[in-house]
């Protein structure tokens, strides 16, 4: 028994270029006798539900939505959530019910976005309804992205227009760790296959700002708005935005101004290390480095990239030689390929991109230089956390 009046409530997507609403999705609420509203998220989440009585109250849901939809600025697209079951069940010449909602309402299908939800359901019949979905003019996304390892699956079958990363994933990342490295590797890989990334439950300044650090085209949580029945201005938190982003560009203007600083003494670094380079003095002729803090070791390799020397770090008040890596190559490496085309001809100075070290698990960046007369190329291992 599903007690309560149907409806539909909605939660804004902040686009990141303006801080304007761009769109908003579609959630499902019950209006109790109280006059409160409930989520009907339980209600589809609990496996006794009937599913008969489920598949009805998701179509009040939407109608109302769509019914509605009329009072929201024309430019805006609406979001709305589609199971892959319910799909899934269709026929192949079967009309598609959410269409025919579209048509009876007078909505051009270019202003939603098909939101598909949970991972089951067939994919190859799930990916026939999308390409009608696409045909008709509608987008599509992908909602809970990096929940699991089918929606990798998924990506490839439906192609979708925007993908939205799981939030719990996604609130998680924020903190940092290891998953804040697998959310960047989903931003990058939905780049690159043309996606737009919205980055839902951003709660907090810090997952603004990571949202942001992940190339996010949109944005939705409760930092702005939580859904509510009626529709907010278009402009409601432009200034609000404006301000967030401005202290986010604040800070990365920071970073590159450390950075800048971290240049000028990897480049006074170089010269300390080179000189005893050339002169291949031992190791007790090498001076204790305790201005430059962030050095995690240092090396040299010849220009193919194999390594000419051991890892030199300074441990336990002295330098300590690692004779583990002699002899490997590291020319595959990208930040290796990097510093082979950037630093050859002119001999400056080169910076990796950051990474995380597979030995020790640091962030790290590496810097090198060639010298020698190009024969041979000293580099610095740096930890990139401070930065």
């Amino acid at each position: 028994m599903i007690d309560g009046q149907p409806l539909a409530c909605f939660q804004p997507f902040i686009d990141t270029a303006t801080g304007r609403i761009a769109g908003v999705e579609a959630l499902g609420r019950l209006r109790q006798a109280d006059g409160q509203l409930a989520s009907v998220g339980p209600l589809f989440a609990d496996p006794r539900t009937n599913a008969i009585a489920l598949r009805r109250l998701d179509r009040q849901i939407r109608d109302n939505a769509l019914g509605r939809l009329h009072e929201a600025p024309s430019e805006w697209f609406l979001s709305l959530n589609i199971s892959p079951r319910w799909i899934s069940r269709l026929r192949a010449d079967q009309p598609l019910p959410s269409l025919k909602q579209l048509n009876r309402h007078g909505i051009d299908p270019q202003r939603i976005v098909f939101e598909i939800t949970e991972l089951g359901g067939d994919i190859q019949r799930l990916a026939q309804v999308v390409a009608r979905y696409r045909q008709a003019g509608a987008r599509i996304a992908i909602d809970d992205f990096g929940a699991g390892y089918s929606q990798l699956d998924r990506v490839l079958a439906l192609r979708p227009d925007i993908l939205k990363l799981d939030m719990r994933l996604f609130q998680a990342a924020a903190l940092g760790g290891p998953s804040t490295d697998v959310v960047k590797a989903l931003a990058l890989m939905a780049e690159k296959t043309g996606c737009w990334i919205i980055a839902e439950g951003v709660e907090t300044e810090a997952q603004l700002n990571f949202a942001l650090e992940c190339g996010s085209r949109y944005v939705q949580g409760f930092l702005f708005a939580r859904a509510q029945e009626d529709f907010f201005d278009t402009e409601a938190f432009v200034e609000r935005f404006a301000q967030l982003r401005q202290r986010y560009v604040q800070q990365k203007l920071a970073e590159r101004g450390r950075l800048m600083i971290m240049r000028q003494q990897l480049n006074e670094l170089m010269s300390i290390l080179q000189a005893w380079a050339q002169t291949r003095a031992p190791l007790s002729a090498l001076p204790q480095l305790n201005a430059f803090p962030w050095l995690l070791r240092f090396y040299q390799c010849d220009r193919h990239g194999t390594q000419l020397t051991p890892n030199l770090e300074w441990r336990n008040n002295g330098w300590f030689a690692d004779n583990r890596y002699l002899g490997h190559n590291w020319s595959w490496r990208p930040y290796f390929y990097h510093l082979l085309a950037e630093g050859w001809e002119e001999r400056r100075l080169t910076l990796s991109n950051t990474y995380r070290d597979a030995t020790s698990n640091q962030y790290c960046l590496t810097a090198g230089q060639f010298f020698d007369n190009g024969e041979r190329l000293l580099l610095i291992d740096i930890d990139a956390v401070g930065l």
